[in-house]
C-alpha cells in the first residue's frame, strides 16, 4: 500500500519495440517493478509465460501511451493494455504474511490483480537467478494464474497485441503510430 493506504497499481503495457511484447508493471516500493512477457499475460493456469526483468520505472509511466524514437531506449509504439489495483497475497509456509517487496526479493510473489481485462490471483516465480559468475544471461521469470474462480481454460489464451484496444483510449498500436506520427517496425 501507499502512504495514503490506496491499492497499489499495475499496468500492462503492449510494447512494439525491436520485438512486440507485453510490459507488466507493478508498484513496488515507489516505483514500477517491471518484466517483459513476450507472449503476454495468460488467464490460463496451464499457460506459464516467460517474465525478464526490465528496469524499474517511474509511477507517472503507468498512463504512458505514445511512440517513443528510434534509437532511444526502448523505441516503438507503446498502449496500456490493461490497468487496474493489486494485492498483495504472499505468505510464508506457516500462513504468516510477508511484505511483497520481500517475497519478489525471495523469488516468489503471489497477488490478486483488478484490473479491466486480468482478474484474480497470478504468482511471479524466479525460475532462473542471474548475475552470478556461474549463470550466464539475467534473472528469469515466470508469470503464472492461479486456478481460482476468474480462470479460463479454453479460448484465446494470448491477447493479439495487433488488435487490441488500449484500455485507457481505445486505441490501437497502428493508431497510436499514425497519430503520433510514428510507424510501427
Amino acid at each position: 500500500m501507499d502512504v495514503t493506504g490506496a491499492a497499489p497499481c499495475f499496468v500492462v503495457q503492449i510494447h512494439q519495440a525491436r520485438r512486440m511484447h507485453f510490459d507488466f508493471r507493478l508498484e513496488v516500493g515507489g516505483v514500477l517493478k517491471s518484466w517483459a512477457v513476450p507472449r503476454g499475460p495468460s488467464e490460463n493456469p496451464r499457460e506459464r509465460r516467460l517474465a525478464v526483468p526490465t528496469e524499474d520505472h517511474p509511477l507517472e509511466y503507468r498512463t504512458f501511451e505514445g511512440v517513443i524514437t528510434k534509437g532511444e531506449y526502448g523505441g516503438g509504439t507503446v498502449i496500456v493494455w490493461d490497468q487496474g489495483t493489486y494485492r498483495p497475497l504472499s505468505h510464508d509456509r506457516w500462513g504468516a504474511p510477508v511484505p511483497f517487496e520481500q517475497s519478489l526479493e525471495d523469488g516468489h510473489a503471489t497477488f490478486w490483480l483488478d484490473g479491466i481485462k486480468l482478474h484474480g490471483e497470478f504468482a511471479l516465480t524466479r525460475f532462473k537467478k542471474g548475475g552470478g559468475s556461474d549463470a550466464p544471461g539475467g534473472e528469469i521469470w515466470l508469470l503464472i494464474k492461479a486456478k481460482d474462480g476468474r480462470a479460463t481454460h479454453d479460448g484465446p489464451e494470448t491477447p493479439d497485441p495487433y488488435l487490441a484496444r488500449s484500455a485507457r483510449t481505445g486505441r490501437t498500436l497502428a493508431q497510436v503510430a499514425a497519430e503520433e506520427g510514428g510507424g510501427l517496425s
